[in-house]
C-alpha cells in the first residue's frame, strides 16, 4: 500500500512521497510544493477553496467564510461542534477533512497513485500543559484523516521526521532540530550513524508563529482600535476601559472566524457611540463588520516579515483596508522587544530537551532550524547565545518535516 508523509501545519502544508531513495515534494499547488493551511468556503458560488486561492478570495472581499490556524484548535470542544456555513452545516474535523481530501487528491494526481494510507507529522505537545487535549487532539486529527478517505493514518513527531531529513553530523557530535511552526515549538536531540539516525530525546511547547503575530497585534495594532481605550459608562458620569477580550480574539488568527455575531457587532457599535474617542471604535466596528479580522492577520504578518530583515531599518504594519493612511509603526527594535518573551519561551524549552537527554549546550554540535517562525532573528540570537560553538542549518526550513515524513513512511 502506498504511503503518504503529510506535514498539516497550522500555517502552511506539504506533502511528500519517497522516490528513487529520494523524497519527492508533491506540487500542492500549481509550481508550488508548499500551500496556506486555508479554507474558504465562497457563499456566492458555492465552491471551496484552498491553500492561496482561499486566501485571496478573502483578500479580493467575497462574500463567505474563511478559515485559517485550524490546527491550534484540535483538541477542543470546538472540533466536533456543528456550525452552520451557508447551507450546511460543518464540524471543524469535516473542514480539515476537506482539506486532507484535496491533498489526497492532488497527490493522486500528481504521481499517478492511489494513497490509502498516511503518516502525519504532529507536534510533540498540541497543548502544553494539558494532557487530555493533548490526548485528544491526535484523536481528532486522525478522525479528520479517516473522513478524508484515508483508510490508516499513522503519527510522527514533527521534529524527529525533521531529523531523518537533516544533513549529515560531524563525527562525533549531536544534533538539535528547532522547529518552530506556526502553533507550537518542538525539539529533538539526534545522533547519525551513517544513513541511520537515533533520537535521543525530543520536547515541545505550544508557542509558534501565531503567538508571535498575536503578541504584535496586541501591542502595535489593537490600540489604533480602541485597546486600552476609555468608554463612558452608559448610566451616569465617568469611563471604563475596554474589554479585553474581543481584542484578544480579535489578534488570535483561529478565533477570527467565530467574531463575526450580532452580539459583537451591537458591542462594537455601542464602544464607537459611546467612546472617549469615538474614531478608535469606528475601526473596531468596521473591522466586525465587514469581517476583516483575517485581513489584519495577514498585514500583521507582513509586517512582522519585513521588520526581521536585517537591514531593515523601519517598517509598519499596513492597515488602509480599515482606513486611508492607516498604519502601525514596527520597526526591528520594537519587533525584537515584543517577541523577546517567546524567545525565552523556546529557549526554556531547547534546555529542558537537553535535560531529558541528559546532555550540556556544548554537547551540540549541529542546529538544524526548521520551520518559518525560526528564522526570526530574535530565535536564532536565542539559540545562538545557547549553543555558542554548534554550527546552523538553516535549509529546507519549510519542507524538511514532509521530506522526514516521506523517509519514515517507506520504511
Amino acid at each position: 500500500m502506498n504511503t503518504l508523509g503529510i506535514d498539516f501545519g497550522t500555517s502552511n502544508t506539504s506533502a511528500a512521497v519517497l522516490v528513487g531513495g529520494r523524497a519527492h515534494l508533491i506540487e500542492v499547488e500549481q509550481g508550488r510544493t508548499t500551500l496556506p493551511t486555508s479554507i474558504f468556503f465562497d457563499y456566492h458560488s458555492g465552491a471551496t477553496t484552498y491553500g492561496s486561492a482561499a486566501n485571496a478570495a478573502l483578500i479580493d472581499g467575497r462574500e463567505g467564510r474563511f478559515m485559517r490556524a485550524l490546527k491550534s484548535v484540535l483538541g477542543t470542544p470546538l472540533m466536533r461542534e456543528q456550525r452552520q456555513i451557508h447551507y450546511e452545516r460543518l464540524t471543524l474535523i469535516e473542514a480539515i477533512a476537506r482539506f486532507l481530501t484535496m491533498i489526497r487528491k492532488r497527490a493522486e494526481a500528481t504521481t499517478g497513485q492511489p494513497f490509502t494510507r498516511a503518516l502525519s507529522g504532529r507536534p510533540v505537545r498540541f497543548h502544553s500543559t494539558n494532557d487530555a487535549r493533548n490526548a485528544q487532539a491526535e484523536v481528532d486529527l486522525r478522525d479528520a484523516y479517516l473522513t478524508a478517505g484515508f483508510s490508516h493514518v499513522d503519527f510522527m513527531y514533527e521534529p524527529e521526521a525533521a531529523a531523518l531529513a537533516a544533513g549529515p553530523l560531524d563525527k562525533g557530535k549531536l544534533g538539535l532540530i528547532i522547529d518552530i511552526g506556526g502553533g507550537t515549538s518542538n525539539f529533538s536531540v539526534f545522533e547519525r550513524n551513517g544513513d541511520q539516525t537515533r533520537i535521543i530525546a525530543s520536547h515541545g511547547v505550544r508557542v509558534g508563529g501565531t503567538d508571535f503575530d498575536k503578541s504584535i497585534s496586541l501591542a502595535q495594532v489593537m490600540p489604533l482600535l480602541g485597546r486600552g481605550a476609555e468608554i463612558g459608562n452608559e448610566m451616569g458620569k465617568g469611563t471604563h476601559t475596554a474589554p479585553a477580550s474581543i481584542y484578544n480574539d480579535l489578534a488570535s488568527c483561529e478565533k477570527i472566524p467565530f467574531l463575526y455575531t450580532p452580539e459583537n457587532r451591537r458591542m462594537a457599535a455601542q464602544f464607537q457611540k459611546l467612546g472617549v474617542n469615538p474614531t478608535l471604535f469606528k475601526r473596531l466596528h468596521d473591522t466586525i463588520d465587514m469581517e476583516m479580522g483575517h485581513g489584519i492577520a495577514f498585514a500583521v504578518e507582513a509586517g512582522k516579515i519585513r521588520a526581521n530583515v536585517p537591514d531593515a531599518d523601519q517598517s509598519a504594519i499596513d492597515l488602509r483596508t480599515i482606513e486611508r493612511d492607516l498604519w502601525a509603526q514596527m520597526g526591528p527594535n520594537d519587533l525584537s522587544q515584543i517577541l523577546s518573551p517567546h524567545a525565552e519561551t523556546v529557549r526554556q524549552a531547547a534546555l529542558q530537551t537537553l535535560v531529558d537527554a541528559q546532555l550540556a549546550p556544548n554537547d551540540i554540535g549541529q542546529i538544524v532550524f526548521v520551520g518559518g517562525s525560526s528564522l526570526m532573528h530574535v530565535i536564532i540570537e536565542a539559540m545562538t547565545d545557547l549553543f555558542p560553538d554548534a554550527t546552523l542549518e538553516r535549509t529546507e526550513a519549510f519542507t524538511a518535516v514532509a521530506d522526514g515524513l516521506a523517509i519514515a513512511a517507506s520504511r
